[in-house]
């Protein structure tokens, strides 16, 4: 089996992405710091963040259809150019010394739009330029990176801010963007164009095929559940670490730990071909329980920080699994339309929990909606064992040949 990295496009592909996550990752940390000091309001900062990401979630199916019907590298590569713009305008305004909260939040929507139409291209940009055989290591490749991304992101974002100030991580993320727009204009995508019909049409499509998978949507309702719960874990986990735990070298550790077991789980999904996919995948989900469990049970620190470490490598399995049994099952023609439904409940859930745990927190204390979110999560990511098309889905079949792919002038 050749290794995806040999195929020219992909290889392109890999380091522009790379580029961006590495840039992105450094993003959530400088702009906290960023709107805090300009402003020294949460509620600014909540507004910014909002900014972001109500756009996205209203964008995403419509982003799907575009996915679709145009190919998939023009997509990424002009929503590519749109973030580069926008994060470069971000990080001017902060260096300016006097920068308008407002024009930053137009900035942050204007870019989470274009994530909208980003983010469905993933999957078809992939599949568009590795072999089938190549998909779980191609997307595990992707996982890696990203989790390293998440590792070093926030100690970049610190270094840029303590030393040269936040505004430079976003002239940095901007640049990435430029490089992968770069690179993506020099590679080749294979697209399947679907019949020209009206959006309503084509939005019909995109949830028949959803429908139709009892393993795919099931399985997003469990990885709904999932995203949810980390949003509780994320919103109560500080203060009841500071106030309980250890404060905030324990904290950091238990965010650090996560971050290596994503790592190490990305790195074992590239190595193993489960023969239920999706199962599998869906089984290391449910280890995020753990950690939530513990800590509403008031288990030692240590514990919790090592069963966060193993439920993170889950999620570093999951993630790549999951998306190679995606692109092998969907059709090409409406991968885009398909992920972007997966999107969309994934990060739905995420402000959901968000805007719950505050107040279960303040009405039973932090151990009822702890213990809530992993029950929740445990049990929808367990339940998909019982779906028929969730135990049926297995693994294809390797071919007894490699596939030769060439590479040509940009589609």
């Amino acid at each position: 089996m050749p290794h995806p990295l040999h195929t020219r496009s992909f290889r392109l592909l890999f380091v522009g992405r790379s580029l961006s996550l590495i840039g992105d990752a450094a993003i959530p940390a400088a702009l906290s710091l960023a709107v805090y000091l300009a402003t020294g309001s949460t509620g600014d900062l909540a507004l910014v963040l909002a900014c972001a990401m109500v756009p996205k979630l209203l964008l995403l199916p419509l982003g799907g259809v575009v996915g679709d019907r145009f190919n998939a590298r023009t997509v990424a590569l002009t929503t590519d150019l749109v973030r580069c713009v926008t994060q470069l305008f971000v990080g001017a305004e902060l260096l300016s010394g006097t920068p308008a909260l407002w024009q930053i939040a137009v900035a942050e929507a204007i870019g989470g739009a274009a994530g909208a139409f980003s983010m469905p291209t993933v999957s078809p940009l992939i599949r568009g330029t590795v072999a089938e055989s190549g998909l779980l290591r191609a997307n595990a490749l992707m996982a890696v990176v990203g989790s390293a991304a998440r590792i070093g992101g926030p100690a970049v974002a610190g270094a840029l801010v303590l030393t040269a100030g936040p505004g430079w991580a976003f002239v940095l993320d901007g640049a990435t963007f430029a490089v992968s727009a770069a690179l993506l204009a020099a590679i080749e995508v294979r697209h399947v164009p679907i019949p020209r019909r009206s959006l309503i049409g084509d939005l019909k499509e995109g949830w028949g095929e959803v429908r139709s998978r009892d393993w795919y949507w099931t399985s997003l309702i469990a990885h709904a559940a999932w995203n949810g719960a980390a949003a509780v874990l994320m919103t109560l986990g500080p203060a009841l670490f500071l106030r309980d735990l250890g404060g905030e070298g324990a904290w950091l550790a238990f965010l650090q730990t996560g971050a290596v077991g994503l790592l190490a789980g990305s790195l074992v999904a590239g190595r193993v071909r489960p023969r239920r996919p999706v199962l599998t995948a869906n089984l290391g989900g449910a280890l995020y329980a753990l950690p939530l469990c513990l800590l509403a049970a008031h288990a030692p620190v240590g514990v919790a920080v090592v069963a966060y470490g193993a439920a993170m490598a889950g999620l570093g399995f999951l993630n790549p699994v999951w998306e190679t049994a995606v692109q092998s099952a969907v059709p090409a023609h409406v991968l885009a339309r398909v992920t972007s439904y997966d999107w969309l409940l994934s990060l739905g859930a995420m402000p959901l929990g968000y805007a719950l745990a505050p107040l279960a927190d303040s009405t039973w204390g932090p151990e009822v909606p702890l213990a809530v979110a992993g029950l929740l999560v445990g049990s929808a990511c367990l339940a998909t064992a019982a779906v028929p098309g969730v135990r049926r889905f297995k693994a294809p079949a390797e071919p007894v040949e490699a596939v030769t792919r060439t590479t040509g002038t940009p589609a």
